[in-house]
């Protein structure tokens, strides 16, 4: 069983910069981190930004431009880069894992079966 570890989140003001990294410990061929979700307070967990099986990076329209998503080689490691951050950009973010993905689908919540704990992302003023 794939497990997921979200590290690098934190408080930050407005335009500041953070890396969220995502390390996944277990058998590979069970699930591979492949998207990053987030939830602020009272809505629903949203796709940010994923690596799909077709290896192509797909962001939801409000991060693009500013989010970069990367992995590591082995497929071990999700990275998010956030820059020029905003109030609402504040939410949990979840790495999420799976064995693949539907191109067209790797920021869609039911492609995922395996997530991690969350981290908090705090922009303010």
């Amino acid at each position: 069983q794939v497990v997921l570890k979200e590290s690098g989140g934190g408080s930050v003001h407005p335009g500041e910069s953070l890396r969220l990294s995502c390390t996944a410990s277990g058998h590979p061929s069970d699930a591979v981190p492949m998207a990053w979700f987030r939830q602020a307070p009272g809505l629903d967990r949203w796709g940010v930004a994923g690596i799909g099986s077709d290896e192509n990076a797909r962001y939801t329209d409000d991060v693009e431009g500013r989010f970069t998503v990367s992995k590591d080689k082995d497929n071990r490691a999700l990275y998010l880069q956030m820059d020029n951050l905003r109030v609402a950009d504040t939410a949990v973010y979840y790495c999420a894992a799976a064995r693949e993905t539907r191109w067209w689908a790797v920021l869609y919540e039911s492609e995922y079966h395996i997530w991690g704990q969350g981290i908090q992302v705090t922009v303010s003023s």
